[in-house]
């Protein structure tokens, strides 16, 4: 798709939040809007739109061939190591013009790319509209979510691979090895994110780092945060086991995550809030025994970047609609002891929620 037709939604974000212009750079957003992403890297590369459908690009001279298979139809700018790219900043400027404010991912752009802006385009002021921005990928299409369907199918056939070769007194750091090893073996094109493999009281650390000095032993918590990721969409599944045996204290423990997992997965609906249903899975955790060791939110967006829009935390006031696409994960996590979560992705539907990841969540023995 080429010229404005290519842009119609973002022009759309730039009449509804008064921009004249966004610029973008490589990332989630660039990849749906674009329909390419870059390597972000010393050399900076970016894509100017006008709400009038104009275009102009500052592209290194090392990606002009990839660039050009866009087919965009504004004013390309190619810049060489040698020169820099001011030159071509500037040039981009005056082809464009006088212009308004100007927006952009506040979140993604670097400081020196903002800076080249700045000095070379005319404009009323460059403004931070990530947000703006980012909601053209609240709603995800059918093709996406097949995409996501294959990321979350892989992802947990690599888990259950992973979990037939997990034994007492191996580390963290070799059970990740083989996790990541499955992920590829079943076909993920990238991990989502490094995944968080934790044992013990390390999985009481709610983003812990897997250690190369602690091997399992019977008794511990083994959780596991990880994804892997297909044709740009990335699964987000957390699931807890425990090592040859579990405690009462820890089976109750774990039984209170589950049942507020299952409380979010059938509150969740079209036209309540994302703060609604966070309140409805925190309910169930604060009314428990364990109610000090809620730690975190219910769950947050997902789809080409592992945390987007809608984030869904008490006061976010946002309707949940059809075709947006969230994680379910709630935690409890006794520091120096244990830690639990459970963590499914989630599409809304009209009539409720698709729940997306089909890997089991009653607790689960392993390493015996």
């Amino acid at each position: 798709m080429a010229g404005q037709d290519r842009f119609a939604t973002l022009v759309d974000v730039m009449t509804a939040y008064g921009l004249d212009a966004v610029a973008l750079v490589p990332g989630v957003n660039f990849r749906r809007i674009v329909g390419r992403d870059f390597h972000q890297n010393e050399r900076p590369l970016a894509v100017v739109v006008t709400r009038d459908g104009r275009q102009a690009a500052v592209v290194p001279h090392l990606e002009m061939a990839s660039f050009a298979t866009l087919k965009l139809d504004g004013d390309v700018f190619d810049w060489r190591d040698e020169s820099g790219y001011e030159a071509a900043f500037e040039a981009a400027g005056k082809s464009l013009g006088r212009l308004g404010r100007v927006g952009v991912e506040g979140q993604r752009m670097r400081v020196f790319d903002f800076l080249a802006l700045q000095r070379n385009l005319d404009c009323d002021g460059i403004v931070d509209a990530h947000a703006a921005i980012s909601s053209l990928r609240l709603h995800k299409s059918e093709r996406e979510l097949a995409s996501l369907r294959e990321a979350i199918r892989l992802s947990e056939a690599a888990l259950e691979s992973a979990l037939q070769q997990v034994r007492i007194g191996q580390t963290e750091t070799e059970i990740e090895a083989i996790l990541v090893r499955e992920l590829f073996a079943h076909g993920a094109e990238g991990l989502a994110f490094d995944p968080i493999v934790a044992a013990g009281a390390n999985s009481a650390q709610p983003h812990a780092q897997a250690r190369a000095d602690y091997r399992v032993r019977a008794g511990d918590a083994l959780l596991f945060d990880f994804g892997g990721r297909h044709d740009g969409m990335n699964a987000d599944i957390t699931r807890t086991f425990f090592i040859d045996h579990v405690s009462d204290t820890d089976r109750d423990f774990y039984n209170t995550v589950l049942a507020a997992n299952e409380t979010g997965r059938k509150t969740a609906r079209a036209g309540i809030t994302a703060g609604e249903l966070d309140d409805a899975v925190q309910t169930v955790l604060e009314e428990s025994s364990f109610a000090e060791f809620r730690r975190h939110k219910t769950g947050h967006g997902l789809g080409l970047d592992v945390h987007e829009a809608p984030q869904i935390m008490r006061g976010n006031e946002q309707a949940l609609e059809p075709g947006m696409v969230f994680t379910i994960e709630p935690g409890l996590y006794r520091l120096g002891e244990t830690g639990v979560r459970i963590e499914d992705d989630v599409v809304v539907r009209a009539d409720g929620v698709e729940v997306l990841t089909r890997f089991p969540r009653e607790l689960r023995i392993v390493g015996c």
